[in-house]
């Protein structure tokens, strides 16, 4: 891959919780080498307030969060992906849209913290789970020797990431 800066998709259903908080991380934490981006086969229509919350929290950047439709990145107009990541078990089990220039995939599955019940403290502590399971593969991807890799191993690598350890 001889690209400067990497475009990242990162896929769930309803788009807002997980794949919000894995596009702020690596736009924070993969700087002008990375540039991420959220989408759900279904959004919700709106950012989780406990996502906006800890990012916010936590000084991750939130202002250009929404809730939005994976058809935008199947446009024309789109961004030329180089990774699609699905973060949610539902979104890796969808037909997905084609997407342009043939991005490598991957699933890092990371369980719902939305959907945890219970009072507010317990929800946070879902979303700070969540939140530390992605920063840890974000973390991984980001050190990955891109340069050195080819393409099926860059692509093998990505997806070793997202495996149980």
């Amino acid at each position: 891959m001889s690209t400067s800066v990497f475009n990242v998709l990162f896929l769930c259903t309803g788009n807002s919780a997980r794949s919000i908080l894995a596009e702020s991380l690596l736009n924070q934490l993969g700087r002008e080498r990375f540039r991420a981006h959220s989408a759900g086969s279904r959004p919700s229509g709106r950012v989780n307030p406990f996502a906006l919350e800890l990012l916010s929290k936590n000084h991750f950047p939130i202002d250009a969060l929404r809730s939005k439709s994976w058809d935008e990145f199947a446009q024309a107009d789109a961004p030329r992906l180089d990774f699609v990541i699905t973060v949610c078990d539902d979104a890796a089990g969808e037909v997905c849209p084609v997407w342009p220039g043939q991005p490598m995939t991957a699933h890092w599955g990371i369980p719902d913290p939305a959907a945890v019940p219970g009072h507010d403290d317990e929800k946070r502590h879902a979303f700070v789970r969540a939140m530390e399971q992605l920063q840890r593969r974000i973390s991984m991807f980001v050190s990955l020797p891109f340069a050195t890799l080819d393409g099926m191993k860059l692509e093998q690598a990505v997806r070793e990431i997202g495996k149980p350890a």
